[in-house]
């Protein structure tokens, strides 16, 4: 089995003890800085939130500047939303020019001031999604802006966000680095990887579906398979693979036609059973 040990940043979807935050992770000086630029923009936004909802509007009409600008100020106030989509649109080039090194500094503020204390927080998603991406900026590092690869901290970004969000990107990208080993930080653990991609393929993970399919349909670890079971999970993931017509997904299609293509008859039925089970399960 091949897997890519790159983990892109488009992956962004267990009862066990809780972690501490890694609150220590960024430095608050950008923070700063970003707030005294923000100043002088004071008067067009009563709140952080009212600023947040402007540059909503500004980009859903397509007035990107003006967005930013809204963004920035409320981002620069504590706004995680805000942080959040900038650190999106950094990411992807959208509506701004494409800037990894600013949108792993955004992610970064959501995860330095995340406060696991505070019970009220409507924000979850966003904060569960920013530790995935600082795991994945981690692991890969940012060569051109001196972020060296760090695999000890994606792992402890995608732990965390694993196991106090149940984030099924984290729990997908988790079972990557027990599949590869995360060179020194992580041993490879071939049933850990399977344990991790069940907890994300049953929450409707794409990608965790096809290989979690693609590892029980062959066997793994001394393993024997587990043809038809393995199947059901690989029909899901091309039935939805093909319903997105994404071409990154090419891969999960070719797994299933190379799986269905040795199943028996009787390996079809099995998973036909075990599909029809799990759809009414959920």
């Amino acid at each position: 089995m091949t897997i890519s040990r790159r983990i892109s940043l488009t992956l962004l979807v267990a009862v066990v003890p809780c972690w501490a935050s890694p609150a220590s992770a960024f430095d608050g000086a950008d923070v700063a800085s970003q707030g005294v630029k923000a100043a002088g923009r004071l008067s067009l936004f009563e709140t952080p939130s009212q600023a947040f909802r402007q540059g909503m509007d500004g980009y859903r009409s397509g007035n990107f500047k003006t967005s930013v600008e809204a963004f920035e100020y409320a981002a620069a106030n504590g706004n995680p939303l805000a942080r959040w989509k900038l650190g999106r649109m950094y990411a992807s080039g959208d509506g701004v020019p494409q800037d990894d090194d600013k949108a792993y500094r955004y992610f970064s503020q959501i995860v330095a001031n995340y406060d696991e204390e505070d019970g009220d927080r409507r924000d979850l998603s966003v904060v569960s999604n920013a530790f995935v991406a600082v795991g994945v900026y981690s692991l890969n590092g940012l060569p051109k802006t001196g972020v060296k690869a760090d695999p000890e901290r994606a792992l402890e970004m995608f732990q965390y966000a694993a196991l106090n969000f149940g984030n099924a990107d984290a729990q997908y990208n988790l079972a990557r680095l027990y599949l590869d080993g995360a060179d020194g930080a992580l041993p490879k653990d071939p049933r850990q990887a399977v344990r991790w991609l069940a907890l994300a393929a049953d929450k409707g993970h794409l990608q965790a579906q096809a290989l979690l399919g693609h590892m029980l349909f062959n066997g793994f670890d001394g393993m024997p398979p587990q043809r038809a079971k393995g199947l059901m999970w690989l029909t899901m993931a091309r039935d939805a693979a093909l319903g997105g017509k994404d071409p990154k997904d090419a891969w999960i299609v070719d797994l299933y036609g190379k799986a269905a293509s040795s199943a028996s008859d009787s390996d079809r039925q099995v998973a036909s059973l075990y599909l029809d089970e799990h759809h009414k399960r959920n």
